[in-house]
């Protein structure tokens, strides 16, 4: 099968295109002919050696976690798919590769693609949205009535951030460029911050959530913003934030997270729910062939994508953008 893969740790002037076998999926296991597949940050900064040390990789290797496609094979002991079905996935951090025509996916992770959405807008979904959803409303605790501040709400994550936080009931301000601003507020924010305007992001004790899918400034940038027993959930692993989270539980109810992705297939599922019900949309920044991978990585890199970056994979998806 065709793929694309890095050669060795470095940036996209490694990754170089590739004859190999189509994956064997084992018995709990699908096979996918891959249609489309989305880049996230994960997906480089695993294999430039800024995380070699936290997750190895071993070259040569095929990028990319998110997939949608049509699942061609089963594997002997799964019971909630067959071949026809199409479906969605995202891949462990440990088992990533869907930059190529196939891939195998354990059936815990899939859920069946929505029918409201092409193969590009599904493949942009698993990651991003999954991100959104277990940092709003498992470690963020978001309620109905509850006030968040996403940071970065024009991105990947922050796009499907905006929108899960209206289905939670939240009021949602969204930091984001002057440019950016009519459609994120299409999506659903109440409020719209432009930070090339102002460095204010509201009144002190505002938010009962700061969900910060930038992470480029301190936390002190943040802290005051949080109501008294707010939670600021980032992105990011940091030394200082995972320092200033255990000195918070000593002397604050406010609480500092990051969002660890737990790859599951009821998490994806209920995503693909919102998206049938009208709720979820994924906005596409670009779509790049599989041949123009390296240049799809460096889009990711330069910060500036509206929305999520698709890989077409074969060459033709249905309703490309």
């Amino acid at each position: 099968m065709k793929a694309m893969q890095y050669t060795g740790y470095g940036d996209p002037s490694k990754i170089h295109p590739a004859e190999v076998p189509a994956p064997k999926p084992s018995s709990d296991q699908l096979l996918v002919k891959v249609a489309a597949s989305s880049v996230n940050p994960i997906d480089w900064k695993l294999h430039n050696g800024s995380l070699r040390f936290i997750l190895p990789v071993r070259f040569p290797s095929i990028p990319g976690m998110d997939l949608a496609g049509e699942v061609v094979e089963i594997g002997a002991k799964v019971t909630r798919f067959r071949p026809g079905d199409r479906v969605m996935a995202c891949l462990r951090s440990r088992g990533f590769g869907t930059s190529a025509e196939f891939a195998a996916v354990d059936e815990r992770l899939a859920a069946l693609a929505p029918k409201t959405m092409n193969d590009h807008e599904a493949a942009a979904l698993p990651l991003a949205g999954l991100t959104a959803l277990q940092a709003l409303r498992d470690l963020g605790r978001l309620k109905e009535g509850g006030r968040v501040l996403v940071v970065g709400a024009s991105g990947g994550v922050g796009h499907y951030a905006v929108q899960i936080a209206k289905v939670l009931g939240a009021d949602v301000s969204a930091v984001c460029s002057g440019a950016n601003a009519p459609w994120v507020r299409e999506l659903g924010a109440d409020e719209i911050i432009d930070y090339t305007q102002t460095t204010e992001f509201g009144p002190l004790a505002s938010f009962d959530l700061i969900f910060d899918t930038v992470v480029s400034e301190p936390f002190g940038r943040y802290q005051g913003l949080l109501k008294p027993d707010g939670i600021y959930v980032s992105t990011l692993p940091a030394i200082g934030l995972m320092v200033r989270s255990v000195l918070f539980r000593l002397f604050s109810k406010k609480r500092i997270k990051t969002v660890m992705l737990k790859s599951n297939g009821e998490d994806l599922a209920f995503l693909s729910t919102l998206a049938e019900q009208g709720r979820l949309r994924s906005v596409i920044d670009s779509v790049f062939p599989l041949s123009q991978l390296d240049l799809a990585h460096r889009r990711s890199q330069s910060g500036h994508a509206r929305g999520k970056i698709v890989i077409d994979i074969l060459g033709a998806s249905a309703g490309s953008t």
